[in-house]
């Protein structure tokens, strides 16, 4: 019975010392990627391991870090008109947003995504595509992490970088470059605006041949960006409190 009880003991130790190395190591990766940029991500190799896994000769990964401020200021304010408002309010987490996804899917609708930036960023960088509570359950994690780390210019900048916007095109400096021909910080308002438009299906959508559905939803983002206030919505010059609706 002794000796079971070492054992037993000597398992939670090890366990114990396991989970607290990890959230370390996890919090110093982190800590580091405030500073360094990320040469690329879990959702990057994801995806050049799918084009090599069935074949696709035509798959052509383009990604390359662009800093903030080589970026049209343009570009971070359309994705966050786009994809998340509260986004210089929030800790991470759009709580609003949860419970009108979780609402509606007790209504009987579809069920959904109510992600922020920082969601998004965390999923991107660090875990994979797809669905489950585990992989949400580290998205909320390394959420923390990142905002509990970061600034939110920080995050801001990162998910410019990594965010899909295209088949194998990652980022705001590949994507300037494959459809408009152009550095990210010559983008102008509208195109700027196309490209958060094609974020809900990148490998749909294209921003250099919009379809009517993205067009209509880049001229919605225009509009949501001049209501924001433009660039100074990110600047903390013009924001008071947290928008009251998309």
């Amino acid at each position: 019975m002794p000796l079971r009880r070492s054992l037993f003991t000597r398992l939670l130790r090890s366990l114990a010392l396991l989970a607290l190395s990890w959230l370390a190591l996890s919090w110093l990766i982190v800590l580091v990627l405030r500073f360094v940029p990320p040469w690329t991500s879990a959702v990057i190799m994801e995806r050049q391991a799918s084009a090599w896994l069935h074949n696709e000769p035509n798959f052509r990964l383009q990604h390359h870090w662009v800093p903030w401020s080589q970026i049209s200021p343009y570009v971070p304010l359309a994705m966050v008109a786009s994809e998340d408002q509260k986004f210089p309010f929030h800790h991470g987490f759009d709580v609003d947003a949860i419970q009108d996804a979780l609402d509606a899917a007790d209504d009987g609708k579809r069920l959904r995504g109510a992600s922020t930036i920082s969601q998004q960023t965390a999923k991107n960088l660090f875990l994979w595509n797809g669905r489950s509570f585990v992989r949400k359950g580290l998205e909320a994690y390394f959420t923390v992490l990142i905002e509990l780390t970061w600034p939110k210019q920080r995050i801001l900048e990162v998910y410019m970088n990594l965010a899909e916007l295209g088949d194998g095109v990652y980022g705001v400096g590949a994507a300037s470059d494959v459809y408009f021909n152009t550095v990210p910080a010559r983008l102008s308002q509208a195109q700027a605006a196309r490209l958060a438009a094609v974020l809900p299906s990148p490998r749909r959508f294209r921003a250099d041949r919009p379809s009517a559905y993205v067009l209509g939803r880049a001229n919605w983002i225009q509009q949501q960006m001049q209501q924001l206030g433009g660039p100074a919505y990110l600047e903390g010059k013009q924001r008071t409190s947290a928008p009251r609706q998309r």
